[in-house]
């Protein structure tokens, strides 16, 4: 069960674990051993609440399928259990982002004063651009 907050939780039926073979070095080890790990995610399929998934699936992510799938591939360590601890890691981070809801902005006018101060400052822009004009008889 990976917990994302003290509501959310994604049981671990929901993940899926693809062990694949790691690039980069490792010597001969990395010939033999599938240390790397795609971690899949479906979020159409899942049990997390439907406004967390549309703004799951509204994120502007190339880890997100069109289909909706989440896919995050770790080999950034040797061992799978670490690549597997670290996708888990990414997965969670991914969803908060998505279970946070943005505030909706409310407008706001200007105040008298800073009205008045940004007159002030455009008569006075006016003035020194009209100091550098040539004298007319």
């Amino acid at each position: 069960m990976l917990v994302i907050d003290h509501t959310l939780a994604i049981p671990d039926n929901e993940i899926e674990f693809l062990p694949i073979r790691s690039p980069g070095p490792g010597g001969q080890n990395v010939n033999k051993v599938s240390t790397a790990v795609h971690l899949r995610f479906d979020a159409h399929r899942s049990s997390l609440p439907e406004d967390c998934v549309q703004r799951l699936l509204a994120l502007r992510d190339r880890r997100i399928s069109k289909d909706g799938v989440v896919v995050i591939k770790a080999a950034r360590f040797r061992s799978r259990e670490k690549n597997r601890e670290d996708a888990l890691a990414r997965l969670k981070a991914l969803v908060q982002r998505a279970a946070t809801v943005q505030r909706k902005r409310k407008p706001t006018r200007p105040t008298r004063a800073a009205r008045n101060r940004r007159l002030d400052e455009k008569s006075r822009r006016g003035k020194i651009k009209a100091m550098r004009r040539k004298l007319d008889d």
